[in-house]
């Protein structure tokens, strides 16, 4: 009976080994495979970034030195910064994740040293938080010339502007370097093609504080876009009421109104959809003390579940994240000539800024 009984355990033994050796194969071919498939997203956001950023460029650098746009001229060098700044974004980090793929998945082998993962954990926080904000930026500045005219075209001058948007450049390329400083820490993300803040190493100095404080900066600048572009479309809304309903100057204001709300309401949706499931998660881990690397790190220990869908989300939620720097110059700039019209008439049938049945001019 006791040879019996150790022959059970012996094959138990032998069957849970097996078992584990087959869900270690599986993982690492889980992470393997979506690699191989997702190559394909840096590759087609570094091309579209670099079309739609570089387009946008152009525009803003012809609309600027025309003359009649003279009172355009802060909004003109926002939309400019936010292009450069989603273009070097696109730049500094694509071909390195690129790289990666070619090199097998295998960070090392392009970074031995590691100082490349802080260089692009460096890079991701500082153009990330860089959109975020000049993107809120341009809503305070639109919600002043909107609200207060007089104020504005006194106070808003382009050296008042450019001074602006130095200053958010430089603070936050200051809090992107605190982790090279010692507070808080880049490390390799699942599935190890790129670096980003670590939610989860509690050991690590000021690295709670860095994180929240990224996504924390991240949801208020997303509250200020959404509050400033709210108080434009109801200003418009108001002054659009106030017009004499016959004349040819209430007419043109309606279509612009319309217009102008349909961008803002699109310019919301997008920062939304697009940085909401990267932050609020980055809050959800912190809390729960895990990270994204904790899935890469060591196969032999198998993540829970909970843990790979947090890491798969993660790297959706990144990869959303990104997108807005390709959505970025159509949303703000590209697509405002070529669809906002088309939308114009729909819009006007449910504005209370309609009139009649009123088609827009077009």
């Amino acid at each position: 009976f006791k040879e019996t009984c150790l022959a059970v355990v012996f094959q138990l033994s032998m069957w849970e080994s097996n078992v584990s050796k087959s869900l270690r194969d599986n993982n690492a071919n889980r992470s393997t495979n979506c690699g191989s498939v997702s190559v394909a997203f840096p590759i087609t956001m570094m091309v579209t970034g670099m079309v739609g950023n570089f387009l946008a460029i152009l525009l803003v650098c012809n609309s600027y030195r025309k003359r009649e746009n003279k009172r355009k001229q802060s909004f003109l060098l926002c939309i400019g910064s936010l292009a450069l700044t989603d273009l070097f974004g696109q730049l500094l980090t694509s071909p390195i994740v690129i790289s990666v793929y070619r090199a097998g998945l295998k960070w090392e082998r392009v970074d031995e040293s590691g100082t490349l993962c802080a260089f692009f954990g460096v890079c991701m926080t500082t153009f990330g938080l860089c959109s975020l904000f000049l993107a809120s930026a341009m809503a305070i500045e639109r919600a002043l010339a909107i609200t207060t005219p007089q104020w504005y075209s006194i106070n808003m001058k382009p050296n008042v502007t450019k001074q602006v948007l130095v200053t958010i450049w430089c603070l936050v390329l200051f809090f992107a370097l605190l982790p090279v400083a010692g507070v808080g820490k880049y490390t390799l993300q699942w599935p190890g093609t790129w670096c980003f803040i670590s939610t989860g190493d509690r050991d690590v100095t000021g690295n709670t504080f860095f994180a929240s404080t990224f996504a924390i900066l991240g949801i208020f600048a997303l509250l200020v876009t959404f509050s400033c572009n709210v108080v434009t479309i109801r200003a418009l809304v108001v002054r659009c009421k106030m017009k004499p309903n016959a004349s040819q100057s209430s007419k043109q204001w309606e279509r612009l109104t319309t217009e102008t709300v349909v961008q803002l309401m699109g310019i919301m949706c997008v920062l939304l959809i697009c940085w909401s499931p990267l932050l609020i998660l980055m809050l959800k881990m912190i809390s729960n003390h895990t990270s994204s690397h904790q899935c890469k790190s060591d196969v032999t220990l198998l993540p829970s579940q909970d843990l790979q869908m947090d890491c798969n989300f993660f790297l959706t939620a990144i990869r959303l994240a990104s997108l807005n720097q390709i959505l970025d110059p159509w949303v703000y700039l590209l697509l405002r000539e070529i669809l906002l019209r088309k939308f114009c008439q729909m819009a006007n049938a449910v504005s209370n800024c309609s009139l009649d049945g009123q088609k827009c001019l077009i």
